[in-house]
């Protein structure tokens, strides 16, 4: 279901580059997008959703189903309230906000304000989509994975629906975009509803001030809301920074990100989801050993998934961005620029997927101190990282400046990935059990002998803009089919059976 919803996004974003292409237009909503898009990250898949499945779950193992329900209509009432007032406060204050998000576009009345239009119909989307996620963990604690991770696809319905028909009823089209957000957002929620009925825990919100339940979630919050969202932090100031570049910039890491989004929704975001409810279960049980375990199995996938698809990220970037997006509005010099940081996202993936598996590990266990103070240090070399790389790309006039953006993620992500694995073994929380020395033998010959095929294959992205829609498809198709083919043979004579990757 996450690679529907994922599938559908890429569709989305080939038809924003058709149809409004990379400009001070699209820069403004993707801005106006990425805020409550951001809060979502924080109050909906971040810190929220790792705070409530631990406690819910430990309801759910050792209380009465009277109390169970008793903490989903106290959750309902008191995260109901604090997001109404949230975005009141925000949709009042929208030029307040875009200052603080994008403050390069102060000096540019028209892109400020168009800006500023947006957000305050884009804002209410984290109410609706926060409540989603407090469906979504109440469902996925009952291993009903595929209706949360469907939901998604009625974002990209309502982006693509307002981007074909709605965008040329209005004097500025790319306004439809925002109007397509709000609609998102209601909608996903009115999905999730019979869902929540069938299971007789649909919440009817109540509030308490001291209610046992909601203040150990609340306490558990705070800490998560940095620890859990590092990643899109250090995209948002990338944003903050991009604002201030060439025009174009922010447009072209938004497009570049999109695309390290897929392999990390599909597979780190899915997988982080799928361990979290089993993960706190082991803990409250207090099965060690089993924790350790579903620990483990998680990283060998991670590695298994994420090395070949950061590899194929970057050396297909070029005839990737070419193919999806260089139609219409979307220039070949736009298609160069987003590559270039695509190159340097892709270098992150295993890292960006890496921490979205181990912070689980702390929220399980109800800790979200740790990877709270490892964000923070992730996050404080990040702006260092910022400054270092872009400010001389800058002063020496480098034709990509918002690409040491893009290295900063990387390297922060890095840092934040090895920090979480060091804590981990530091508390004895996690082991790795035997066969890792083989499996990176494994992995270094296979991703080899994929890079070298690739490298020999993939012609340069003139001769890509050169052909037809049907032959750029069908020349990436083949790459990927013969690349993904070359990796998994190599695994296969070298030893890897598929039995030893059950859990």
């Amino acid at each position: 279901m996450t690679t529907i919803s994922r599938f559908m996004g890429l569709a989305r974003d080939i038809i924003f580059a058709h149809v409004f292409g990379a400009n001070a237009g699209t820069d403004a909503f993707f801005v106006a997008f990425k805020i409550p898009n951001f809060l979502r990250r924080l109050f909906a898949e971040g810190a929220f959703a790792q705070s409530f499945v631990p406690v819910f779950s430990e309801y759910k193992e050792t209380r009465s189903r009277t109390a169970l329900i008793d903490l989903l209509d106290h959750v309902a009432g008191s995260l109901g309230g604090v997001l109404l007032l949230i975005t009141t406060l925000c949709v009042a204050a929208a030029p307040l906000v875009v200052m603080v998000f994008a403050p390069g576009f102060i000096d540019e009345a028209d892109r400020f304000s168009l800006t500023t239009d947006m957000l305050r119909i884009t804002f209410p989307y984290i109410f609706f989509i926060s409540l989603v996620a407090f469906s979504g963990g109440i469902l996925n604690s009952f291993n009903q994975f595929a209706v949360p991770a469907f939901t998604p696809v009625f974002l990209n319905i309502c982006l693509i629906g307002a981007a074909l028909w709605a965008a040329p009823l209005f004097d500025r089209p790319v306004i439809a975009l925002a109007w397509g957000v709000a609609l998102a957002g209601f909608t996903q929620l009115a999905f999730q509803i019979p869902f929540l009925l069938r299971l007789g825990l649909l919440p009817r919100p109540r509030l308490k001030r001291d209610h046992e339940g909601v203040k150990q979630i609340s306490k558990l919050m705070l800490p998560a809301i940095i620890g859990s969202s590092v990643a899109q932090i250090n995209l948002l100031l990338d944003t903050v920074i991009a604002s201030f570049l060439m025009a174009g910039s922010v447009s072209w890491l938004y497009f570049s990100d999109r695309l390290v989004e897929f392999p990390l929704g599909v597979f780190g975001i899915a997988l982080a989801t799928v361990i979290l409810p089993s993960l706190s279960k082991q803990h409250a049980n207090k099965s060690s050993e089993d924790f350790n375990r579903t620990l483990d199995w998680a990283l060998r996938l991670v590695m298994l998934i994420a090395a070949p698809a950061a590899l194929g990220l970057l050396l297909l970037s070029q005839p990737i961005l070419a193919t999806l997006f260089q139609y219409g509005e979307f220039t070949l010099h736009d298609s160069y620029m987003s590559s270039l940081s695509l190159m340097a996202y892709a270098l992150g993936l295993p890292a960006f997927i890496i921490i979205k598996v181990l912070a689980p590990a702390f929220y399980a266990r109800q800790d979200t101190k740790t990877p709270m103070k490892i964000a923070v240090k992730a996050m404080i070399a990040n702006m260092g990282l910022n400054i270092l790389f872009v400010v001389p790309m800058v002063y020496y006039t480098y034709e990509a400046p918002h690409v040491g953006l893009a290295l900063a993620t990387t390297a922060s992500a890095y840092l934040n990935a090895a920090l979480l694995l060091f804590a981990l073994r530091r508390q004895q929380i996690y082991q790795p059990l035997r066969g890792w020395w083989r499996l990176t033998l494994q992995l270094i010959l296979a991703n080899s002998l994929l890079a070298g095929f690739l490298l020999y294959w993939s012609p340069a992205l003139e001769i890509w803009s050169n052909w037809s829609l049907q032959e750029r498809l069908f020349q990436l198709l083949i790459s990927i089919v013969i690349a993904a083919t070359v990796y998994l043979i190599s695994l296969l004579l070298s030893g890897l059976r598929p039995a030893q990757l059950k859990h």
